[in-house]
Formats: structure tokens, sequence, C-alpha cells
């Protein structure tokens, strides 16, 4: 009886963070641990205010018992997904100009000058990823998740 209680309870809640997960397009996401593989709307971890995605469950628990190790790629993930919206540069706090920007992988990122967009545009893959991702820049560009 009491398990059917709690079932019962469980439900409503899956069912809302099914639907919240299920608005969130995932087309080309690939999992932020596993990267080769598709992320799936049925694995996710909750990350500053938003959700990333994973292949499976293992993938999910590896993020979960070191989300520092991870932190660059689930910035990413919450960008390239459309949850978190930039308000300012990465690199100096300042405010962005629509004609400076750099796609990062799969991300448009708007800098306030070309000496920004230029140290951005000249690193390459990680390099790249952890200049505009970093937990200090993600802070720092004023990235928001919205509801």
């Amino acid at each position: 009886m009491l398990k059917r209680i709690a079932l019962g309870m469980m439900l409503p809640v899956l069912l809302v963070a099914s639907v919240w997960a299920a608005d969130i397009k995932l087309d080309g996401v690939k999992c932020l641990v596993a990267g080769s593989k598709a992320a799936s709307s049925e694995q996710f971890a909750a990350h500053k205010g938003g959700k990333v995605f994973f292949c499976c469950g293992n993938c999910k628990k590896a993020f979960e018992s070191a989300p520092a190790k991870f932190a660059v790629k689930a910035n990413h993930q919450l960008v390239v997904t459309g949850q978190a919206k930039q308000a300012k540069c990465p690199l100096s706090g300042g405010p962005c100009k629509d004609d400076k920007f750099v796609d990062v992988a799969g991300a448009k990122v708007y800098f306030c000058c070309d000496n920004c967009k230029g140290k951005v545009a000249g690193a390459k893959g990680d390099e790249q990823a952890a200049l505009v991702f970093s937990d200090a820049a993600f802070e720092k560009a004023g990235f928001k998740v919205g509801k």
C-alpha cells in the first residue's frame, strides 16, 4: 500500500519533469560525458537552473559524482539547447555587439569588441570552449537560464 502511495505522489513530478525535458530540442545534441552519443530527453540532471542531458544513466551518474569535471560541457549544452541566454561578453563582462560573434561548437557567442572575438576565434577545440563556457566566463557573460 505504501509503495502505491509513494508511486502516486512521484508520478506527477516525473510527468512535469518529462514535459519540460521534452520541450527542449535535443536534435544534434550529444551526451556531455560520452560526447559521441546522442543525448536523451529521458536522462538528465539539474545544472544551474536548467537541465543537462546524457545518453544513459551511467553518464548521468558520472556527471553527478564530479560535476566540476564536466562544467564547460554542461554550460555549453545549456546554451546549445537554448536554455541559457547570454547578457555580456564572456571575456570582459562588457556589453555585447550584434556584429561581434563566433560560433563555438554550435553555440553563437557574442563579444564586446574585435579583441575578445579574435581571442576566441583564434583558439581551437577545448581551449575555445573553455574561454567562453568555463564557470568564470559563464558568470562573467551573465548567462541565465530561463524557464
